[in-house]
C-alpha cells in the first residue's frame, strides 16, 4: 500500500488529527529555532519522531491500531511533550501531570489486554485464561509500565539533575527518626521555620519534599486509569462489549488468503 492509499484508507478524524498536530509542532519548532532554544527544538523533533511510532508498531508487529487508540496516542504525545514541557502546562495547569498519568494507565491496560487476549484466543496456543485472570494480568501490566516510568524519572533526576519528579511543599513531618527514645513511634512535628545555608527556604514555614509525594500521586492516577479500563476489559472478555474493542490492537488480516482459496478451488 503506497502513501496515497494509506491516507485514503485512514479515517478523516485520524487524518486531520495528524495534520493539525504535525503542523502545530513544526510551527512551534520554527519559533524555538528563532529563540535559539535548542532543548525545545529537540523536544519538537522527538515529538515528530514519536508520531511515527504507531505506524512503525503496525508494520513491525503486523497489527492494526483502531483509529480511536491511535488518535489518543498521538494526542497524548503532543500533550506530554509540546504542551507539558515546552508550554509548561506541568507548572501552569493544575492536575495536568496526573491527568496524563491516568491516561497512561488507561492505555497501558489496553495494551496489556490486547497482548493477553491475543494469546488467549490463538488456536495454536494451548492456553485459555478466565476473564478475571485476563483482567488482573492487564491491570498488572499497566502498573508495571507506570512503575518503570517512575524509575526512569528518578534515574534522570539522579544522573542528569533534572526535576522530573516534581517536589511538594509540606508543612509537617511524621518520623520515627525524630524519636529521642529510639522507639518505633513516629514523632509529629509542625514545621515553623526552615533554612538552607542560612537563608529561609521559600516562605520559611514549609519543607520541600524531593519527589516522594509526586511519585505516589502519579502511581495513584495510573492505578485509577488501569482500574477504569479493567472494568471495560472485563465486559469485553466476558460479553464482547464494543467499547473496549476501540482500544485493542488486532492482528492484520491476510488479504491474500481468499485469493489463494479461490485459486486452489479454480
Amino acid at each position: 500500500m503506497n502513501l496515497r492509499q494509506r491516507y485514503e484508507s485512514a479515517s478523516k478524524p485520524k487524518l486531520w488529527t495528524y495534520i493539525v498536530l504535525r503542523v502545530t509542532v513544526i510551527a512551534v519548532m520554527v519559533a524555538q529555532i528563532f529563540n535559539q532554544n535548542w532543548h525545545n527544538v529537540f523536544l519538537c523533533v522527538l515529538t515528530l519522531l514519536l508520531f511515527m511510532l504507531p505506524s512503525i508498531v503496525s508494520r513491525r508487529f503486523k497489527v492494526e491500531l483502531p483509529n480511536a487508540l491511535e488518535i489518543i496516542i498521538v494526542c497524548f504525545i503532543f500533550s506530554a511533550e509540546v504542551l507539558g514541557e515546552i508550554q509548561q502546562f506541568y507548572l501552569t495547569v493544575p492536575f495536568w501531570d496526573v491527568m496524563l498519568h491516568g491516561v497512561n494507565g488507561f492505555l497501558s491496560a489496553a495494551m496489556g489486554l490486547a497482548l493477553v487476549n491475543t494469546l488467549n484466543e490463538d488456536e495454536h496456543v494451548m492456553m485459555h485464561l478466565s476473564p478475571l485472570f485476563v483482567v488482573l494480568t492487564e491491570f498488572g501490566f499497566s502498573m508495571m509500565v507506570g512503575v518503570l516510568w517512575e524509575f526512569f524519572e528518578c534515574a534522570m533526576d539522579l544522573l542528569f539533575h533534572t526535576d522530573m519528579q516534581k517536589d511538594t511543599w509540606i508543612s509537617a513531618i511524621h518520623s520515627v527518626d525524630l524519636n529521642e527514645s529510639v522507639l518505633n513511634d513516629p514523632v509529629h512535628l509542625t514545621i515553623e521555620s526552615v533554612a538552607v545555608n542560612g537563608a529561609p527556604l521559600g516562605d520559611g514555614t514549609r519543607y520541600l519534599d524531593i519527589g516522594l509525594y509526586d511519585t505516589m500521586k502519579d502511581l495513584a492516577f495510573n492505578f485509577i486509569g488501569a482500574i477504569v479500563f479493567s472494568i471495560f476489559g472485563w465486559f469485553y472478555v466476558k460479553k464482547r462489549s464494543n467499547f473496549a474493542a476501540h482500544f485493542l490492537l488486532r492482528k492484520k488480516r491476510d488479504d491474500t488468503a481468499p485469493q489463494d482459496d479461490q485459486r486452489q478451488s479454480g
